[in-house]
């Protein structure tokens, strides 16, 4: 791994808050996530199941977690079990954790093969009343792979049946809503090195470059500066491409007068960030596209404003909808009397702006929580609005990473240029370094 650990005591507390969550006489079981085959004998890039990885810091495949601190046995309350190396492995695929190096990583101090796991398992499953079992159960996701965790639940359920079977996934989405310091640096870090990328991008585009010449510069800074890469697949969306929401193609040329719609983000220690930039091709905004790019700023100036403590999700939504209207009536794309007779079911402002404000951000761009509920220090949201007019062959959207605090909230994207002045100058040919 490139990216600098964090200590295991981070882990520790984090075991510690989740176990304390669970019932009496329970063991909760985490899985790493598989290695995914691509074709032939290839496999995708591998990524570690995000609450093994929070409650162990082991960034390592076929590893299993056991928690079980009602265990009779106080050696087995916490065991790890992680990947025994020989030579042929560490000839074809390189280093693995020692136990030694487990034990440091993780502060687990029974550290076992993972060929071990099912005899131990199956001891320490006779003195358990109650399972926990961990799923994807994040309520946007459509998973139709039968992927590690729940192959591991459907074989345990069916060997277990008199077990009383729990849910791990609500009290690990209430723990990893809410950022601790060390978390909060990790992310910094990855919203560094995209404020990196993006300025390099700013003294690179010029009429005539490819959009994918554009990615190729913002993955060379993210890696040169410690990053895994790409937090989400990179949108470099330049012109009518732009009103395409989740346009990944990037084989356009960019050309004078349009505007890029950039929305990219460093990965960096398992943790994300998520930003969105729309810049002129030439380096000046035209008039339209000012009025258009302020617009849109204003929205998010008073988004911003509202992501506090305490805030409803829903209530959060309904007002930047109606901030929204404002500035689609006044750029002359919305009927104001319209509006006045809409169904509120239907706004009419979802022409323009289809998609939503905020989402949850951490070790998943779209982080777990619970959408429902209010705002709470701790909590990271990013804070995205925009405007797609098809017509114009224009769309803008601007994005920061906001993190909630008791006194606030605090941009962690704060100097990064946002600003049309910012970007123009930042683009002027004094700046211009590659």
């Amino acid at each position: 791994m490139k990216y600098q650990a964090l200590p295991a005591e981070f882990y520790i507390k984090n075991r510690e808050r989740y176990v304390a969550r669970l019932k009496p006489n329970s063991i909760a079981i985490f899985v790493a996530n598989d290695e995914m085959p691509l074709s032939a004998d290839a496999t995708h890039t591998w990524k570690q199941n995000p609450d093994l990885f929070y409650l162990s810091g082991i960034d390592q495949e076929l590893t299993i977690l056991v928690l079980f601190p009602d265990c009779p046995n106080p050696k087995q309350r916490e065991v790890l079990f992680v990947r025994k190396t020989n030579e042929h492995i560490a000839i074809w695929e390189g280093h693995k954790y020692t136990k030694e190096e487990a034990i440091i990583a993780s502060g687990i101090e029974n550290v076992q093969w993972v060929e071990n796991f099912g005899p131990m398992f199956h001891v320490l499953m006779t003195y358990a009343q109650n399972v926990y079992l961990n799923l994807n159960d994040h309520d946007r996701a459509n998973t139709k792979v039968p992927y590690s965790e729940l192959r591991f639940a459907r074989e345990l359920r069916n060997d277990y049946p008199l077990h009383n079977f729990e849910r791990s996934a609500p009290i690990m989405h209430d723990l990893r809503a809410i950022k601790h310091g060390q978390e909060i640096k990790q992310i910094q870090t990855a919203c560094n090195i995209t404020e990196k990328a993006f300025k390099r991008v700013l003294g690179f585009v010029k009429p005539g470059v490819m959009e994918y010449e554009i990615e190729a510069e913002i993955i060379h800074e993210f890696i040169r500066n410690r990053s895994a890469g790409h937090a989400y697949n990179p949108i470099i969306a330049s012109g009518a491409s732009a009103c395409v929401l989740h346009y990944n193609d990037n084989n356009n040329v960019c050309r004078d007068g349009e505007v890029i719609l950039m929305d990219f983000g460093a990965e960096y220690g398992n943790y994300k960030s998520d930003l969105s930039r729309s810049i002129p091709v030439s380096g000046k905004f035209t008039p339209r596209q000012k009025d258009v790019y302020n617009a849109v700023l204003n929205v998010m100036k008073y988004a911003t404003s509202m992501l506090v403590a305490g805030t409803l999700l829903d209530d959060y939504n309904k007002e930047v909808g109606s901030a929204m209207e404002v500035e689609l009536i006044k750029l002359g794309l919305l009927n104001a009397q319209e509006v006045k007779n809409q169904n509120p079911e239907a706004p009419l402002y979802k022409k323009y702006f289809m998609h939503g404000t905020s989402h949850y951000l951490g070790i998943d761009v779209h982080d777990v929580g619970y959408r429902y509920g209010r705002m709470q220090a701790g909590n990271v949201f990013t804070c995205e609005p925009g405007i797609y007019i098809p017509e114009e062959g224009l769309g803008i959207r601007l994005e920061n990473d906001i993190l909630i605090t008791e006194s606030g909230n605090i941009d962690l994207m704060a100097s990064i240029p946002l600003e049309i002045e910012e970007i123009e100058h930042f683009m002027s040919e004094k700046h211009r370094v590659i």
